[in-house]
């Protein structure tokens, strides 16, 4: 991160991001505190959105699950370790290449992210305004501007 003496913050500025990253960080706790309530670890939960929210035209292998998770490789390997374990998601071999692997949903995997995802979409009607309006005035009222 690179800091300019050309640029300033004001306090506004400064309780507009504190209002946005709570309100990120309570949905956050509600999401985990779902995940949990379903049985899973919440990075268990992001995995199994991950695969079901891949474009199409993007294979889902550990790879790509670890790049849109944002870990190690290693970590994504343990957890879909856990995760097959658990009976939601299995691995499959390619049809064309027989060495790539390929993660897929069980139907049990797909029953429990549709019960979370649902939750999940109530949760955000609820506290999606607040989180939408402060997102508006850090990007609309002038907050956060470059200023020379």
């Amino acid at each position: 991160m690179r800091a300019t003496t050309s640029r300033s913050l004001t306090n506004g500025d400064y309780q507009s991001l504190a209002e946005f990253r709570h309100l990120i960080r309570r949905f956050l706790r509600f999401s985990e505190r779902a995940a949990h309530a379903a049985g899973l670890e919440p990075r268990q939960h992001q995995l199994m959105l991950v695969l079901k929210g891949l474009p199409a035209n993007v294979r889902p292998r550990i790879t790509e699950v670890a790049e849109r998770l944002q870990i190690q490789h290693h970590s994504a390997v343990e957890l879909v370790n856990r995760l097959e374990a658990g009976g939601y998601v299995r691995r499959q071999r390619g049809t064309k290449d027989r060495r790539e692997v390929l993660l897929k949903l069980t139907t049990r995997g797909e029953a429990v992210l549709r019960d979370l995802s649902l939750h999940h979409r109530d949760e955000l009607r609820s506290q999606g305004p607040a989180l939408l309006a402060s997102l508006k005035r850090l990007l609309d009222n002038g907050n956060l501007k470059r200023r020379n």
